[in-house]
């Protein structure tokens, strides 16, 4: 059942988080094309300069707790139920979104944001895998 319902899920989830990632929240067009690559600082700094340090944390931990579904692929791509070949696939997926985000000036290509959108897959491979074997055994 959990798996039927995944699999209904999944892929409008994803086009939310893509319209998220590209359209939403409060997102403008940049007038310069922007990088940020010094991984864990600079989502140190983001969150020690931002006046509302609940918005931060909530940025943050959102950057992970979204991508915790992408973690159950697995159900609907069997090869994606190993480890390797499922961020292999995810971190080949998100950089190119933040390359779009990068070419349309419609967010940052941030390092940090691959970082944690794929530690977040992998909670969610944990939990995917833990689900398996309590639910299917």
């Amino acid at each position: 059942m959990l798996k039927k319902i995944y699999k209904i899920i999944i892929v409008p989830y994803g086009l939310f988080l893509l319209y998220l990632m590209l359209l939403g929240m409060g997102r403008f067009q940049y007038r310069d094309h922007l990088v940020r690559i010094e991984p864990v600082f600079s989502t140190i700094k983001f969150i020690q300069n931002n006046i509302n340090w609940r918005y931060a944390v909530m940025i943050t931990f959102g950057n992970i707790i979204m991508f915790v579904p992408f973690g159950f692929l697995g159900w609907l791509f069997p090869e994606l139920k190993k480890l390797q070949p499922l961020i292999f696939n995810f971190v080949s997926a998100i950089v190119i979104i933040e390359a779009l985000q990068y070419f349309t000036r419609m967010g940052v290509f941030e390092l940090d944001d691959i970082i944690l959108n794929t530690f977040g897959v992998y909670l969610g491979w944990i939990l995917f895998r833990y689900t398996e074997k309590t639910f299917t055994d």
